[in-house]
């Protein structure tokens, strides 16, 4: 009889702070569901029974103390039931981000607990979420690695350069060479310029997956550089399928590895499908997985997405080809190279994908889902450059007129930062030291995103590195 109302309040109350809105009107509801509704509800029924005349004499199966618990458990769980059919993944999304709005700007021990506690229960509604968001890419058992049991890569070192291909074309394979010379997977990341054989790939090469895959094979005998060479083939030659991804048209030949490959588009079902079929040809373990992903157009809320497992040494890594070939913004496709995530260490790749299978997070301690949504969304370059941010440290948070940025900046990278109106608006840029701080204040109440940008030299092009999403009430 406690738990139900609190829960509907809980639900509700965090569904508004996650909406920029007050808290209170729900939490005043929930004086309501219990005990006003019910009292309420019980007087109506005793008056309608002297109404009628039934009241004396009659023996009363229920005590009154029975009939209050099961008319407030009633009127609860309608309200619950409503609440997540209404939103039934906002719901999850929202108890995971700001269920504890409640705690905010208190910290320390007992502050801590009770949040671990709310994000415990916040994963009851995962089914809500799971029940709503149909992942087209989900094919059957595809996607899920079944009868795979991996073995998590050796924690990655991130280093600003890694080893290149010296190998020269030969029409046969040259025996492997020994392990000290090998590429090494874990020295993230890669530098960001395509593999040799794909920049001189000669037209009759690419005339089938069979004839690509043969030509980087024969050429290529270091398995790490093999598979970066599979990676960019498929990163540089397919462009993504912007127009049917906007208009939720997707074919469903994108998710197959010969369509894409004979038009050359498609979404990342596609990418991770071609760059799976041409492992199968140089004979590179590589497993095609679905999970949902927080993207840059869609930092708090998951969408469905498709990448790779790669296995290289016994140890497996993970692989986002549709993410390192550029970005989308709605309209267009802009192509743009990167190796920010190929062989992406784990705890950085968690931060933003999110697979069916919790095993293929490769942590050793998987996520789970509403830690997921809770975390902001940092790219792989933020660490790259060895930044921490310290503070805030979760997706979204509220504030009154500003938010203070704290980072952990030990190489001394320079630091941009601005916001925006969620729904769109101009541009503001924070203050700050450029390095371990920045201040933003917001010119009026409503949600921001707060866009982090940083650059190794003060002057030049900044790249975006993560964002955290505001809801000011100055």
């Amino acid at each position: 009889m406690v738990a139900t109302p609190l829960a509907g309040v809980w639900l509700a109350s965090s569904l508004a702070a996650f909406a920029n809105r007050a808290t209170w009107l729900p939490v005043a509801a929930g004086l309501l569901l219990f005990p006003v509704v019910p009292l309420a509800w019980e007087g109506a029924a005793r008056l309608r029974e002297h109404g009628a005349g039934l009241a004396k004499g009659r023996r009363r199966v229920l005590t009154f103390g029975d009939r209050l618990v099961l008319r407030t458990l009633a009127i609860n769980v309608v309200f619950l039931g409503v609440l997540l059919a209404a939103f039934p993944s906002r719901a999850f999304i929202a108890l995971s981000a700001r269920g504890d709005w409640m705690l905010d700007g208190h910290h320390g021990t007992t502050a801590e607990k009770a949040r671990r506690g709310l994000l415990a229960c916040a994963g009851v509604f995962e089914w809500a979420y799971k029940a709503s968001h149909d992942n087209p890419y989900r094919e059957g058992k595809d996607g899920r690695g079944d009868g795979v049991d991996p073995q998590p890569a050796p924690t990655a070192t991130t280093t600003a350069t890694a080893p290149t291909s010296t190998a020269t074309p030969a029409p046969t394979p040259p025996p492997p060479p020994p392990p000290e010379a090998a590429a090494d997977p874990s020295k993230y990341p890669f530098p960001a310029t395509l593999h040799p054989l794909v920049t001189s790939m000669p037209a009759e090469a690419e005339v089938s997956i069979e004839s690509v895959g043969k030509y980087i094979a024969s050429r290529e005998p270091d398995p790490v550089l093999r598979v970066k060479a599979l990676h960019d083939w498929v990163v540089d030659r397919i462009a993504y399928d912007t127009p049917n991804y906007v208009a939720h048209t997707i074919p469903q030949a994108d998710g197959n590895a010969q369509a894409v490959f004979r038009s050359r588009i498609g979404v990342c079902a596609g990418y991770a499908k071609l760059l799976a079929a041409l492992g199968k040809v140089t004979g590179d373990e590589i497993l095609y997985i679905v999970g949902d992903a927080r993207s840059y157009e869609s930092p708090m809320e998951g969408e469905s997405h498709a990448w790779n497992a790669v296995k290289l040494h016994g140890s497996w890594y993970l692989v986002d080809a549709t993410w390192d070939a550029g970005s989308s913004d709605q309209v267009a496709f802009k192509k743009k190279y990167s190796t920010a995530y190929l062989f992406t260490p784990p705890d950085q790749f968690a931060i933003s994908h999110f697979p069916d299978v919790a095993k293929w997070q490769l942590l050793e301690h998987p996520l789970s889902r509403a830690a997921f949504f809770r975390r902001p969304v940092l790219r792989p370059e933020f660490f790259a450059n060895g930044l921490e941010l310290r503070s805030p440290d979760q997706s979204q948070v509220s504030v009154g007129s500003a938010i203070d940025l704290s980072l952990g900046n030990p190489r001394e990278v320079f630091l941009l930062a601005d916001f925006a109106p969620k729904h769109g608006g101009p541009k503001i840029d924070c203050k700050g030291d450029k390095h371990t701080t920045m201040h933003c204040d917001f010119p009026a109440a409503g949600t921001y995103e707060v866009k982090l940008y940083a650059n190794v030299q003060q002057y030049g092009s900044y790249a975006y590195v993560g964002s955290v999403e505001v809801n000011a009430r100055p």
